[in-house]
């Protein structure tokens, strides 16, 4: 089964999708925010049915003590919209805190400049949705450990 994160934001949303396994998440795109909401929408649900992605990791804007962030509202309404568009889809709200700082210190390990508009955003989706895979392994792994 095939998944897609989204780091959802105000100027770019990035992209990650996993593999056919739903095991590794890898970078995809960049969706540029300014545009509207509708078209955005519609490009996802494009993406969604021609990779055959059956859950979306969204990139849930918690504070640092666990409350909900300034864009929780926002990320909300893009959700709903996302659900109304793309009925058979399944979203998983994952908390996003440290993926831009952990995409940003992935960037500078690998010497790629902070001015690459977007690539931060993306490696956060791939942050975003790698640990959602991770947590469906660790379930697992817990499961058989328990029988």
């Amino acid at each position: 089964m095939r998944y897609i994160g989204i780091d959802y934001g105000d100027s770019r949303i990035g992209i990650a999708l996993s593999d056919p396994l739903g095991l590794i998440a890898s970078p995809d795109r960049i969706i540029d925010s300014s545009r509207s909401r509708k078209k955005i929408i519609f490009e996802l649900c494009d993406l969604i049915r021609e990779k055959e992605v059956k859950t979306a990791v969204v990139g849930y804007p918690r504070n640092m003590n666990g409350t909900e962030g300034a864009r929780v509202e926002v990320t909300n309404s893009f959700c709903e919209e996302l659900r109304k568009r793309c009925p058979d889809l399944t979203i998983v709200k994952w908390d996003e805190r440290l993926t831009s700082v952990a995409a940003d210190r992935a960037m500078r390990e690998m010497n790629v400049s902070q001015s690459h508009k977007g690539v931060n955003d993306m490696l956060a989706a791939v942050f975003i949705l790698q640990g959602y895979l991770d947590s469906l392994r660790n379930e697992k792994k817990e499961e058989n450990q328990s029988k």
